[in-house]
């Protein structure tokens, strides 16, 4: 048979692995002891810790609806859930989310000033031309003064109107003005949000979704690649091992490094010049709360999250206890993390933390159009890139495995 390699077992590679190797021999390299990716976990004390974030699975691709629940059994692996989020204020209002619809629970002044943001929103003007702009545009500027340009600060350590809309797509409600006042006078509880319900896991979290993905591939993990090089008879060889395709999911800026055989010295500078964020997911005991995600526009302290992840699934959380996982944006040491825990909501105890270098890619306007050029140089001499930082995009789970389920065909066709 054909023997294609993988390069990393994140959601994105382990998928690839599924589709791929009812055509070919697949092996998938993974540098890191166990599969997973960014939605790895790992059991501390009894409890359940995410360690980037806390992954659920939802989506509205039926391809990928029908991959996923081709391979897990809906029933016994999981529980359904609706997102029960907040946004934490910092005068200690619990303002459902989305906050657009809940209007009605601010004060007096403020509501109306939102209402007459959202009455002048049909107002002609150009389209927006970066992330802050939208965000006045789209929810007006009380709301965005509240929360929007606060919260997503913190998210993107820096001036929003530097933040291009590429990465938008799908990831935020974008309810026309009437509909924000139509929610707000009949109080509808808005469902057409992203992951506004939900899949979890019973056990094991997201862990359970990768080692179920991995189960019958050839999966060689503490085994990080180092070399790729292009054959003359179009071959490749990982690390000296003859491949006849490679399936890149790793971090795009590794690749200049690595790479022989094929020019990319067009693509070098630019590469080296993507910009991300890092994340630190701190585990904590918190105090019992009804909350899935408790969001946290206050500029008092650095998180601008806290995940209740031991409200996803009982068996998350050892007996007596009630965890959840609060992310940082970039590193954050244990000292200052101890500090800043007291000013934040629902008294979290710290018990371990977890630095992720690289969470959220930032691309600016000529990304895509780069690395799609990429990805078609490399295409031609069999090496295929997927993932979320080998494409440097912002993917969720879903958005991930539709990519792979896009791209598998295609290598299949250059076999």
């Amino acid at each position: 048979m054909n023997r294609i390699a993988i390069i990393g077992a994140g959601v994105s590679g382990l998928t690839m692995g599924r589709l791929l190797a009812t055509h070919a021999s697949v092996t998938v390299f993974e540098s890191d002891s166990r599969p997973g990716g960014l939605i790895k976990c790992a059991r501390v004390d009894g409890n359940l810790f995410h360690t980037c974030g806390g992954h659920v699975f939802n989506t509205r691709r039926e391809d990928v609806l029908d991959f996923f629940w081709g391979i897990f059994d809906r029933d016994r692996d999981f529980v359904k859930a609706d997102r029960n989020s907040v946004v934490k204020m910092p005068d200690g209002a619990e303002i459902p989310y989305p906050i657009e619809n809940h209007a009605y629970m601010l004060d007096d002044d403020t509501l109306r000033a939102v209402i007459a943001d959202v009455a002048g929103m049909r107002a002609a003007g150009s389209e927006p031309a970066n992330f802050e702009e939208f965000l006045r545009k789209q929810f007006g500027d009380t709301l965005y003064r509240l929360y929007f340009g606060p919260y997503n600060r913190k998210v993107w350590r820096r001036d929003l109107s530097d933040v291009p809309l590429s990465w938008l797509e799908g990831k935020l409600p974008m309810p026309a003005p009437e509909e924000i006042l139509y929610n707000n006078i009949r109080r509808v509880k808005e469902k057409a949000f992203v992951h506004s319900s939900f899949y979890y896991e019973r056990q094991g979290g997201s862990q359970f979704i990768a080692d179920t993905l991995a189960e019958g591939l050839d999966l060689r993990c503490s085994s990080p690649v180092s070399r790729l090089d292009r054959q003359a008879d179009g071959g490749w060889l990982v690390d000296g091992e003859r491949f006849d395709a490679v399936v890149f999911c790793g971090n795009v800026k590794d690749l200049p490094g690595m790479l022989s055989g094929v020019d990319i010295e067009g693509f070098t500078q630019y590469i080296d010049r993507l910009e991300s964020h890092g994340t630190t997911a701190v585990f904590c005991d918190i105090d019992p709360n009804p909350y899935s995600w408790i969001y946290l526009p206050d500029s008092s302290y650095d998180a601008h999250r806290v995940i209740c992840t031991g409200n996803f699934s009982r068996t998350n959380n050892a007996p007596g206890r009630m965890t959840a996982t609060i992310e940082f944006t970039d590193s954050i040491s244990r000292d200052e993390i101890v500090r800043q825990l007291p000013y934040i909501p629902f008294s979290p105890r710290y018990i371990t933390h977890c630095y992720n270098p690289y969470t959220y890619p930032i691309q600016h306007a000529d990304t895509r159009s780069m690395i799609s050029a990429l990805s078609d140089r490399l295409a031609a001499s069999g090496l295929y890139l997927t993932g979320r930082f080998a494409l440097w995009e912002y993917f969720n789970m879903d958005v991930a495995m539709a990519s792979a389920l896009s791209l598998a065909p295609t290598v299949v066709r250059g076999l």
